[in-house]
């Protein structure tokens, strides 16, 4: 509420998710705006130690704690879902959802990771990704 640039109530989106490779131990969610603050980028979402049983996240499950995953800190400082807020009257943003397949345990990582950390921390441990891009703007 303190970012005029927002609205809305800032509720992740269901995630649903199948075929992972076999090798695959725990998931990643990463959403980024990479046009975001004038193009040095927004880490709108950090999230890891998904076990692999898990195949979605429901609408809202990542605006708040959860169990099924160990939250990283975003650009806002915070580690959970921090919904788009593009500038108003800027064309439409793109933001990327990245779901990353791992061979780490659930709880290999410590929480508060930011994006850097965790892909520092995913080297040599990944086994397969997919992205989705939404665009968004007021």
């Amino acid at each position: 509420k303190a970012n005029p640039n927002c609205d809305g109530e800032n509720v992740s989106p269901a995630l649903a998710w199948s075929g992972a490779p076999a090798a695959t131990r725990t998931f990643a969610i990463l959403m980024d705006d990479q046009a975001g603050r004038a193009g040095l980028g927004v880490s709108h979402w950090v999230a890891y130690g998904i076990a692999a049983n898990v195949d979605g996240l429901v609408e809202g499950e990542a605006s708040s704690p959860s169990a099924r995953f160990v939250g990283g800190r975003n650009t806002g400082g915070t580690d959970l879902y921090a919904g788009p807020c593009p500038p108003r009257g800027d064309a439409p943003h793109h933001y990327v959802l990245t779901l990353i397949a791992t061979t780490l345990e659930p709880d290999a990582l410590k929480s508060g990771l930011t994006k850097p950390e965790l892909l520092e921390a995913l080297k040599g441990r990944t086994v397969g990704a997919a992205s989705l891009v939404l665009r968004y703007a007021h």
